[in-house]
């Protein structure tokens, strides 16, 4: 945990504390944005988040870039007052780092950051979607791929994983976090900071990680964007706080406050979340960055009176670094001549950032190599593959009545919609470094896949349906495969919205295809789970495709074909209607739980259970599970349960584990995950699963900041979903099992 240096290297940076002044303390402390001047003057991170909205397409972004005049703040490098840039050019890289390597007093490097979510340039599965394949392996090498690829650009730092724990789909940036399980959003948080941590065979194998949005963010109020959070402390404790726990243990290096405000205390200026609990619990020993702007918005908040007020609670909160704003550079060094700041909390800021500098080798090796910025002029064939892998264990099939799928390689396919050629929507909300010449839309998949494919565009989320395309769709095709959902700046930031069925008029393309009496294949790209209802009772398949990258086209074809057997599950809940949000499969019950009569916790309107659970996912193939097996040891839980593919082809089944504490001194959910295998099996193959549940894994934390391990009756499921109710019942004592850390209460 922390950071790993040598006492050479910290010998190094104490050195180096020690010889610099307050002002080249606080510029390490400031992180810049690149401005673009002359006729749009406006920070560089507001261009990118006009770029991933749809405020600008990549093409406009580029010419922007390319022709207006850029203030990369070089003369502040200079003068000491700058810690780091996002800048992706490694060319510019190089050029603003010889400033501060070569003419500066003291010669610190910069450290460049960037927005690199889920891919650099070879984009992968958005997050909902990676953490639905359950497969920790496959999370680790993306992250690894990634961070090879930056880091020939000169970017070392990666404003990511994003860890949010999310159970509201109105909330656009659920696309960016793994989902509403804190158990899988923990193994996806360990799995993502090794692979982009953990090399360190070369220093352009690695960069830091940065750990976001550090806390709550997830669950803003109505899923509403940047909006108020409240919560009791056994909520945040066992929830939200559980991924990033996990991701500090792996070693990640640094983190980033969320915009949001914690029961009335913006995490930017929470000491108690950012001091007491991220850097002091929990031991994160490199630096917290704010989010964009996000020091400035607390007088918009209204917790700080002015610019410098809102400087000084940031600094003394245990923000190390401000980002974009200016904030810090222009305020800090007055407050503590003031005495409003202390030199030692600025020296903890500085220490922390130069120790990540120290790690990344920085100090050693600042620039990037003519070979490294050439390496990756074309992707090579090993990233294609698994950035096909990853789509492929990615895409999630809900629906297959009457075995429709696979289909045959000679079908007569009508392939319907205009989301199917759009190859700049198959990478996401928060991708920013992919070119187009490398991304495969479902359209070309598919023609490379089947032999019979004619495309109609027909219609998609937004604008008008084509009646002539429609009628010539469905007279044409022996099958119809439409690709629908949401466009890529429908989800992710600022893309919060209030209905989230098929936007635009999208159902009545559906009811016009179905309406032919040809099979309907609905495809779906979104960032978000949808309500989908009515699309589950009328149209006979549907697979869910998200956002899967760069080959989403050829993924989701193998998997109409069957040379892919679908894998994917649900890491987050699917609303029957918008109105049952938030949905999530681990919520506790109350003393009327949800039942099929009125006085219990329900809607009159809306059924009490998700259309589709976490967890969920079909196969080609099909599993049954027997004899559930649980027995105790001093630490742990002996578990088991045979798996049987009872269908005629290979697959893959995610064996899934959950826990319910049946009485406890506070109320608990009804199930939480705990375990998960998968394991393939062949036609009529069966496998016994066995798993290990240790006893400290099994407690809470009370609303003290207590974690609990009680005596008592628990049950223990084991299944292919969260809806499972194959269980057996356990006593289960806890007499000197290791109890896991207490949270420090705010004081």
């Amino acid at each position: 945990m922390g950071i790993d240096l040598t006492k050479e290297q910290k010998n190094r940076v104490e050195e180096l504390l020690s010889k610099m002044t307050l002002t080249e303390k606080i510029g390490q402390m400031n992180q810049e944005s690149v401005s673009i001047v002359g006729g749009f003057d406006v920070p560089f991170e507001q261009l990118i988040e006009m770029m991933t909205d749809g405020r600008l397409s990549k093409e406009e972004f580029q010419n922007i870039m390319a022709t207006a005049e850029t203030d990369y703040h070089e003369d502040a490098i200079r003068e000491g007052k700058v810690g780091s840039l996002m800048v992706q050019d490694p060319e510019k890289c190089n050029e603003l780092q010889r400033i501060a390597v070569e003419e500066t007093r003291l010669g610190i490097p910069l450290i460049f950051g960037l927005d690199v979510i889920h891919g650099f340039r070879s984009v992968y599965p958005i997050a909902i979607a990676e953490a639905g394949s359950f497969d920790t392996d496959l999370m680790e090498k993306t992250a690894a791929m990634a961070a090879k690829e930056s880091r020939s650009a000169g970017v070392a730092w990666h404003f990511a994983p994003m860890l949010d724990v999310a159970r509201d789909a109105r909330w656009g940036r659920v696309s960016e976090g793994p989902g509403e399980d804190p158990y899988l959003g923990a193994t996806f948080a360990r799995a993502k900071v090794r692979g982009l941590q953990n090399d360190h065979s070369s220093t352009e194998n690695y960069v830091a990680a940065c750990l976001k949005h550090f806390v709550g963010y997830g669950a803003c109020e109505a899923g509403k964007d940047y909006n108020t959070v409240s919560m009791a402390n056994h909520i945040l404790y066992n929830n939200y706080l559980v991924p990033f726990k996990a991701a500090v243990e792996e070693g990640a290096q640094t983190a980033m406050a969320s915009f949001n405000d914690l029961n009335g205390v913006p995490s930017t200026v929470n000491k108690w979340v950012l001091r007491d609990i991220l850097k002091y619990s929990m031991g994160l020993n490199g630096f917290v960055v704010s989010d964009a702007n996000a020091i400035k918005e607390c007088v918009v908040h209204g917790i700080a009176e002015d610019e410098k007020d809102a400087a000084r609670k940031s600094a003394v909160a245990g923000l190390d670094m401000d980002m974009g704003t200016e904030i810090y550079i222009n305020n800090l060094e007055s407050l503590v001549n003031e005495g409003k700041v202390l030199v030692e909390e600025i020296d903890d800021a500085c220490r922390r950032i130069l120790s990540v500098k120290m790690w990344l080798g920085l100090f050693d090796q600042p620039y990037v190599s003519e070979e490294a910025m050439k390496r990756y002029e074309e992707i090579p064939e090993e990233h294609k593959a698994l950035a096909l892998k990853a789509a492929e264990e990615s895409a999630v099939l809900l629906k297959n009545e009457g075995n429709i799928l696979p289909l045959k390689k000679d079908a007569k396919i009508s392939l319907v919609g205009t989301l199917a050629e759009k190859k700049d929507e198959v990478v996401g909300a928060w991708a920013m470094s992919w070119k187009e010449k490398d991304c495969v839309s479902i359209l070309d998949g598919m023609k490379q896949e089947f032999s019979n494919v004619e495309y109609y565009p027909c219609g998609g989320p937004e604008g008008e349906l084509s009646e002539d395309e429609i009628s010539a769709a469905c007279n044409n095709g022996d099958v119809i495969v439409a690709v629908l959902g949401e466009t890529v700046a429908m989800s992710g930031e600022a893309a919060s919205r209030a209905d989230i069925t098929l936007p635009g008029k999208q159902r009545k393309l559906l009811e016009k295809l179905i309406a032919s009496g040809k099979p309907v294949v609905l495809v779906l790209m979104n960032g978000r789970p949808l309500a989908l209802s009515w699309e589950a009772e009328n149209v006979p398949v549907i697979l869910e495709g998200w956002h899967l990258g760069i080959q989403m086209g050829n993924a989701i074809a193998h998997i109409l074909s069957g040379k892919k057997n679908p894998e994917g599950r649900l890491s987050s809940s699917f609303p029957a209607v918008t109105g049952q949000c938030p949905i999530y499969y681990n919520h506790p019950n109350t003393g009327r739980p949800a039942g099929n009569f009125k006085f219990t916790s329900r809607y009159l309107d809306a059924p009490f259970t998700a259309l589709y659970p976490f967890g969920y996912g079909l196969s080609y193939t099909s599993f049954e599970y027997s004899d559930p097996e649980v027995s105790e040891e001093k630490d742990a839980l002996d578990i088991s349960v045979k798996v049987k593919n009872t269908g005629e082809r290979e697959g893959v089944e995610t064996v899934q584990f959950y826990m319910q504490d049946v009485a406890a001194s506070i109320v608990r959910p009804v199930k939480e995950l705990k375990v998960f295998e998968k394991v393939s099996l062949k036609p009529g193959e069966e496998k016994t699963v066995k798993v290990k549940l240790f006893k400290k894994n099994m407690g809470f934390w009370n609303n003290q900041g207590k974690y609990l391990l009680e005596d008592g009756f628990f049950r223990i499921y084991a299944g292919s979903d969260s809806a499972t109710e194959n269980c057996k019942e356990i006593r289960v004592s806890f007499d000197d099992v290791e109890r896991l850390s207490d949270y420090p209460m705010e004081k």
